[in-house]
């Protein structure tokens, strides 16, 4: 198993966990600011049909982050 970052098995959970509610997966990741920004995009954008962009961009940006 790789360590921290890109493709570790917690960016996986967090990918995992904004696959089901956007910005779950940040809130994971303690990104506070990050899970707020997605949950609230993906819920107005929703309304209108888009929310899934928001959504997909979610899960891949829990699956990329790598701490500095």
């Amino acid at each position: 198993m790789s360590g921290p970052g890109q493709g570790s098995a917690g960016n996986v959970i967090a990918a995992l966990c904004s696959f089901f509610i956007p910005g779950l997966g940040q809130l994971v990741q303690g990104r506070i600011f990050a899970a707020v920004v997605h949950f609230i995009l993906a819920a107005l954008l929703w309304t209108i049909l888009l929310g899934w962009l928001v959504h997909l961009w979610s899960i891949i940006s829990a699956a990329k982050w790598r701490p500095h």
